[in-house]
């Protein structure tokens, strides 16, 4: 999807991103429900934390049906219940420039990991991951995020949690990369009694 304020693919050179900052496309097939959720809740979760500002943030569907068009509603209704804004995002296709601009391709379902892997050059296969494969213990024998497009209201709630515990793994992911690198600061220690 593209816009907000954190998405401007001129800011991702064909080399990953250019300045520094990470870059994670969010995939799924339409590019109106799973992925546009994932980059809302992705969005607010990175702005709420150290790495505000230090990664660019997109989603894409492997199909081309709703280009420029607006999330599902239903995944708008259910993300804004939960503080995320989906409303100024809009449906874009991976393209073959996608796989050299982000660092991280994470996808909801084997389906859309298959039509990834054939479209990705071999050498850059190894950015393209579930978005699942970040979930935290809560979620951690759960391997794809079902499509809730042809569902009801409690399939946008199961494709909404399973996305935001992807999502937080993600997070945590990322911030130990930072730290190992240097680039922050290790948490204060717990104060035990």
């Amino acid at each position: 999807m593209s816009g907000g304020s954190d998405v401007n693919t001129n800011d991702v050179s064909a080399g990953g991103v250019s300045d520094g900052r990470v870059g994670v496309l969010f995939v799924c097939m339409g590019n109106i429900c799973r992925s546009p959720t994932a980059e809302g809740v992705f969005r607010k979760l990175v702005a709420d934390s150290p790495l505000a500002g230090r990664v660019i943030i997109d989603s894409a569907g492997t199909h081309g049906y709703h280009i420029d068009a607006a999330p599902d509603a239903r995944s708008i209704e259910h993300a804004a219940r939960r503080g995320y804004d989906l409303t100024p995002l809009r449906g874009r296709q991976v393209s073959a420039a996608d796989f050299e601009r982000f660092d991280y391709i994470l996808v909801a379902d084997a389906m859309n990991m298959k039509l990834l892997k054939a479209m990705c050059p071999t050498r850059l296969q190894h950015k393209i991951d579930f978005l699942l494969d970040y979930c935290n213990a809560q979620h951690e024998d759960e391997a794809e995020v079902p499509d809730p497009y042809h569902g009801d209201a409690d399939d946008f709630e199961i494709a909404l949690d399973l996305i935001e515990d992807g999502c937080k793994g993600l997070l945590e992911f990322l911030l130990d990369q930072q730290r190992m690198r240097g680039g922050l600061s290790s948490p204060a220690p717990t104060p035990t009694r």
